[in-house]
């Protein structure tokens, strides 16, 4: 958190205990639970988990967060299989219902690349057909 390759040096006090990220002083809770229904989310009074280990995105393995662990919403980082809704910023976001909504997908990264500007293109100009390429670096997944 002290050297950002990016940002630099971050000029605020950072430490540490048994459970906790300390930053500027104040505490960021850290966990290392692997099963989402064993996490303290109700405990910690949490609203929004951003689930983002790529591990649970279908429907049965998010609801974890919410019916075992007590969050009240869960957001996929990825796309997901039966979410509530599929949000791609600037896209349709308007279709969030927040009453009914519980598991939101945030789509993918490509989509979230290339959505905003083909909607543009679509509702300014039209587009009949489309192609797209993406490539992703080697990882060891």
């Amino acid at each position: 958190l002290k050297w950002d390759s990016v940002h630099g040096k971050f000029d605020g006090e950072i430490g540490y205990d048994d459970e906790n990220i300390i930053v500027r002083g104040h505490k960021i809770r850290v966990l290392k639970e692997r099963d989402p229904a064993n996490l303290p989310w109700k405990k910690l009074d949490i609203d929004v988990v951003l689930e983002s280990t790529g591990l649970f995105t279908s429907r049965d393995k998010a609801e974890l967060h919410l019916t075992k662990a007590g969050a009240k919403r869960v957001l996929i980082s990825a796309p997901a299989k039966d979410p509530d809704v599929t949000i791609c910023i600037g896209v349709n976001d308007n279709a969030f219902n927040p009453e009914k909504d519980k598991i939101v997908s945030n789509a993918s990264c490509t989509t979230n690349c290339l959505a905003p500007m083909a909607k543009v293109l679509n509702d300014t100009f039209g587009i009949s057909h489309g192609f797209m390429s993406t490539i992703h670096s080697y990882t060891n997944d």
